[in-house]
């Protein structure tokens, strides 16, 4: 079963976050080129959902996240099975302080 790939507006809004960085301190060009290689790297959960290891900081809740790791940046994300999709709930630069991981999404 395939499953659709979804972004939630916190991680959008991330992704928005970490073009204006590279935009800045790098170059538009790159920026854009990074960007697109995260947007692209959840496609390979479509067929295999549950590669990505389950993310211990958000334990306990309700949803179950799993994440899967690019670069320096953890894709935070939830399947649901029964709905078909895959949400992307967060792009998260792990050279930041792991708790900060807990911040509503």
């Amino acid at each position: 079963m395939e499953l659709k790939i979804i972004w939630s507006e916190f991680a959008e809004s991330q992704l928005d976050e970490i073009y204006h960085f590279y935009e800045k301190e790098v170059s538009p060009e790159f920026a854009n080129k990074f960007v697109n290689e995260i947007i692209n790297e959840p496609n390979k959960l479509v067929n295999s959902p549950f590669i990505g290891q389950e993310e211990d900081m958000l334990r306990g809740r309700k949803i179950q996240y799993r994440y899967l790791v690019y670069k320096s940046y953890k894709l935070i994300y939830s399947v649901d099975l029964e709905n078909k999709y895959i949400k992307i709930a967060d792009v998260f630069d792990t050279r930041q302080n792991p708790p900060k991981i807990k911040r509503s999404m």
